[in-house]
């Protein structure tokens, strides 16, 4: 089975795979100071939750955007998985897909590249994916099979901090759907305007 670890600026996402059936998931919230001996206690204890072990596990990919998590990451895998990760954006990760930016070493980010290759795996391309995270991303997979780039935005929830501690009198709210797009109130307002946004 193969663990695949997303390590994002806000969470990082544990993933249990047989094949192609997602067998579990779990998210911590992002701290690079957490060590790999943290990380193991805790996965332990959710594998087990779903009857599996970590004998089960024999093979990891990583994809980081947090330089500070990749030791521990890395160490994790090593350590408590007896696996050499594959890192997404190192030379000994196969993609299946070109990267055709400028710089794309430096300008790419593995989640970007992960979201890219999986659009293209299951669906016709050109492809657009959307992910909303930290921050808001677009990005584009063209005809030939190469990410080919994309536009990175405010995410939903960095979006209403800002506005929560730009502007005195607006308070800070959940991001949900509100009933109608124009708000007849403030923080129908803001909902509307995060979420349709």
């Amino acid at each position: 089975m193969l663990l695949a670890i997303d390590s994002g600026n806000t969470n990082v996402v544990f993933a249990v795979y047989d094949g192609d059936t997602l067998r579990a998931s779990w998210r911590a919230a992002t701290n690079p100071k957490r060590t790999a001996d943290e990380y193991a206690v805790w996965l332990g204890q959710l594998l087990a939750s779903v009857g599996l072990e970590r004998a089960d596990i024999d093979a990891t990919i990583i994809a980081n955007v947090v330089p500070e998590a990749s030791f521990n990451l890395v160490g994790l895998c090593g350590r408590y998985f007896a696996s050499e990760p594959l890192i997404i954006g190192r030379p000994n990760c196969e993609l299946g897909i070109g990267i055709d930016v400028d710089m794309p070493a430096q300008n790419v980010g593995a989640d970007r590249i992960a979201n890219a290759v999986a659009a293209r795996d299951r669906y016709p391309v050109p492809v657009m994916v959307v992910d909303f995270g930290t921050s808001t991303n677009f990005d584009i997979v063209n005809r030939a099979e190469n990410y080919c780039g994309g536009v990175i935005a405010p995410g939903p929830n960095l979006s209403m901090v800002a506005l929560q501690m730009a502007a005195a009198q607006l308070p800070r709210v959940s991001i949900e759907r509100p009933a109608s797009v124009v708000g007849r109130a403030t923080v129908p307002a803001m909902q509307s305007g995060v979420f349709w946004g």
